[in-house]
């Protein structure tokens, strides 16, 4: 979608984000993230590879690092199997000869109601609180108003105990810290109904150049019991 777009404007991007739809961002991305000729990931959550939640490069560094599929057979010629997919990224970049920079600087996380032990073992998912005060870098997160330190208290991260569901006046912990914006954005879309969600669906549709998307309806009725996943 990517080179067919700059083919038909005829231009190439200097940058390209990739990131997701689940997250929640506390700070705009920092300019120290863009570095020419490396692809530049969070640290952490790297499972045996490198964290693949969100990354950011120039076009030649994407058009590898955004290669997940078509990459396949030349992993395979490579002898690469068994990968789970943070060190199947890993194993991609490494045989485009991308270089790749971790940065414990990227202000977003996964909003997730997924269950995880508590507190987490060495091959668990730790989950932080959207409360941390410093960078989450692509962590699975919650509002959460009981906390533990992690990483020895010096990093700012909070660590929720998530083996539970979302604990009771979860909005009022997502609104005070998330802020006034955020908040009313919250609250619109609780109340969002499905043919408004269609109507806004098809409106975005008819902004962008380029829409690869199942039907609006059926993307709407995926959240209709306000489900997080």
């Amino acid at each position: 979608m990517i080179q067919s777009y700059q083919h038909q404007h005829n231009f190439t991007y200097n940058w390209i984000v990739r990131t997701r739809v689940d997250g929640y961002w506390s700070s705009p991305l920092p300019p120290e993230l863009f570095i020419p000729k490396q692809y530049v990931v969070p640290s952490g959550s790297s499972y045996g590879g490198f964290n693949d939640r969100f990354g950011v490069g120039d076009y030649t560094t994407s058009i590898a690092a955004l290669s997940r599929l078509s990459i396949i057979p030349e992993l395979d010629l490579a002898e690469f199997r068994y990968l789970n997919s943070e060190s199947a990224f890993q194993a991609q970049l490494s045989i485009r000869n991308i270089t790749c920079v971790t940065k414990r600087v990227v202000p977003f996380c996964i909003v997730s109601d997924r269950r995880y032990r508590f507190p987490p073992k060495r091959l668990d998912v730790p989950v932080a609180a959207i409360s941390s005060t410093g960078p989450l870098n692509g962590a699975k997160c919650r509002p959460y108003r009981g906390w533990n330190w992690a990483d020895n208290g010096d990093s700012g991260i909070r660590l929720c105990d998530a083996h539970r569901k979302w604990e009771d006046g979860w909005p009022d912990i997502f609104d005070h810290v998330a802020g006034s914006k955020l908040a009313t954005k919250r609250k619109w879309v609780s109340e969002l109904s499905i043919s408004r969600c269609v109507a806004d669906f098809e409106e975005m549709r008819r902004r962008t150049p380029l829409w690869e998307v199942p039907l609006a309806v059926n993307v709407c009725s995926y959240g209709s019991d306000s489900a997080l996943t």
